[in-house]
């Protein structure tokens, strides 16, 4: 390590900056947060100094000191970590950007490096000789996007779909290149947004699919705890023009819902073309790894209504089958806003992730369900202080119904360095320990506009919200050499290293957290694939004294810049993730 890191100390939540005195050199506060700042540069320097003193900030609190020495008073090794907790940091060394088979995180600012190994940054994604680029978000901020990604400015056509307006799609339009073209799908029922987040892009060789959590802001992708999934596909050749596959139908399907009339484009080695939703179809997609949980605005209804929403994911679920392991076995629902429910809609929403069956075809059925949801002192004590809570927007209306009481656990991810980096992360699993049914990695929040309620006696479903993401399921995996749109990705795939005599995608037969410790004998036998879930699983529910977060309460102890809430949060506009 070297001066200036900062570290967070297993098992605990205490974190350390390692300083050398020696230099003289002082971590000054940014107070001038909310000045509106002219040089991109000199802004984010000043909020890399003020997350050094945040963290400082957290540690003078518990009355420590930064010393190379646990609170316990066992010493250090070179790497900041004691030797009892060597296996804790081993075991988050994923593959880097390599493996379509799992999700990765995106690394946050200020963490210690090994809490960010195996961690994606916006250039590890956004890389090579691209053509086109469609960037599908909700929040846009166009010069924080080219400063954090220059390729974009040389790539010869990008598109922008997203859920901007007023002042901040101005703004948008204002500061886009002048070849960039800004789509805003329609919202045909109030209340609804343009929320999915997601990139495609075009290769010579193929296209790069990406779903994600992140807004396109410098926050999002700095401070935060984020997921992102991508896969590379080849386009067709002369065996496989003509066919089709479940991942080829969803994705043209959500392209086309997004009413985008596409763009005339020269595609290297083949002229000028249409580039469309239909245009998708030139590419293999037959060996996703995944398979897409969309949601369109609008009543569906017939062959529609388990097209999208909560009902795509039952009829998925209900479709495949699980190891007996997981009946009955608990859920945990995870993400960064709630939505004003009641406990009709839970159960609704709750028959839909509780589908599937056994091997032997019993029903999993219902299991204990979790919302994993930050508290107070998490908001305040975090690397943004209460400005995080800025993007966990859910009014104390929604947070205090009596019936979700039972429900809240809390939010602790110290085994891969995130406690203190408030979750933008949205995900929803099924699991039994550290074993996972199923992993669905979204931009859904916990809400009836994102998932969509059931009407008119379940045979119409209401959705008001543009959502995406990608659902994990074990039965959906492969050894195979990984296609790649770039020489520079080489994929590495784990589970060739986890074992040699895999033969047939049904001996891959376990999805696991990064916290799962095996026998050594036992991952030579099985096929095992470790997924980086940033929070401990079974979580902890919360005690007496937890409350949950709510953005619209007045919290008068200091956070961790020594302000309150609320107060004014300046992103690039006054616009909040919903």
């Amino acid at each position: 390590m070297c001066a200036g890191d900062i570290v967070e100390l297993l098992p605990g939540k205490l974190a350390f900056q390692l300083r050398d005195i020696s230099c003289g050199e002082k971590v000054v506060l940014n107070t001038t947060e909310e000045k509106k700042m002219l040089a991109k540069r000199k802004r984010q320097e000043l909020e890399d100094e003020a997350l050094a003193k945040a963290l400082q900030a957290i540690e003078d609190e518990h009355g420590q000191t930064s010393h190379a020495v646990h609170a316990s008073g066992v010493k250090l090794d070179d790497s900041g970590t004691s030797s009892s907790s060597k296996s804790d940091c081993k075991q988050l060394k994923f593959t880097h950007g390599q493996c379509p088979r799992i999700f990765q995180l995106l690394k946050v600012k200020g963490l210690p490096r090994w809490a960010n190994t195996g961690c994606l940054d916006i250039q590890d994604v956004i890389e090579g000789n691209i053509f086109f680029a469609l960037l599908s978000n909700y929040m846009v901020d166009i010069e924080w996007l080219l400063s954090a990604c220059p390729l974009l400015e040389q790539i010869p056509q990008v598109v922008i779909v997203h859920g901007e307006g007023g002042s901040s799609l101005d703004r948008l339009k204002m500061e886009k290149p002048s070849h960039w073209l800004l789509h805003k799908p329609p919202l045909p029922l109030s209340y609804g947004t343009h929320h999915s987040k997601a990139m495609v892009l075009l290769y010579q060789t193929g296209v790069r699919v990406i779903v994600h959590t992140a807004n396109l802001i410098y926050v999002d992708w700095n401070n935060k705890t984020q997921g992102l999934w991508m896969q590379d596909f080849p386009y067709k050749n002369e065996d496989t023009k003509g066919s089709t596959s479940l991942f080829e139908e969803d994705f043209v399907e959500y392209l086309e819902a997004l009413q985008w009339n596409g763009c005339n484009l020269h595609v290297p080695g083949s002229g000028q073309m249409k580039i469309n939703a239909s245009f998708f179809r030139k590419f293999d997609f037959s060996k996703a790894r995944v398979r897409l949980i969309a949601s369109v605005p609008g009543y569906h209804q017939g062959q529609k209504l388990r097209k999208w929403g909560h009902m795509k994911l039952r009829s998925i679920l209900e479709n495949h089958h699980f190891d007996k392991r997981f009946v009955k076995s608990p859920l945990v629902y995870q993400f960064s806003s709630l939505g004003s429910l009641d406990e009709k809609w839970l159960s609704e929403f709750s028959m839909s992730t509780c589908s599937g069956y056994t091997f032997e075809d019993k029903p999993l059925g219902p299991g204990h369900m979790q919302i994993l949801w930050p508290t107070v002192e998490d908001v305040r004590c975090s690397i943004e202080g209460y400005a995080a809570g800025n993007a966990i927007p859910s009014p104390l209306k929604n947070v205090e119904k009596e019936f979700l009481q039972k429900y809240w656990a809390r939010w602790h991810a110290e085994h891969t360095g995130r406690n203190h980096a408030m979750p933008h992360f949205k995900s929803y699993v099924r699991f039994n320990g550290q074993d996972l049914a199923w992993f669905l990695l979204t931009s859904s929040n916990l809400s009836k506009a994102a998932w969509g309620a059931l009407q008119k006696n379940g045979s119409q479903l209401m959705i008001r919200s543009y959502e995406l993401g990608v659902l994990f399921l074990p039965s959906m995996q492969g050894p195979e050499e990984g296609f790649s749109c770039t020489d520079s990705r080489k994929l590495n795939d784990p589970l060739k290293e986890t074992s040699n005599n895999l033969t047939s995608p049904a001996e891959i037969i376990r999805f696991v957290t990064s916290c799962y410790q095996g026998q050594h004998e036992e991952l030579e036998e099985k096929t095992v694939l470790k997924f980086p879930v940033p929070y401990k699983l079974p979580p902890d529910g919360y005690n007496k004294l937890d409350v949950p977060w709510s953005w619209d309460r007045h919290y008068t102890k200091p956070d961790t810049y020594g302000e309150l809430w609320p107060r004014v949060v300046k992103l690039y506009g006054t616009k909040q993730d919903k």
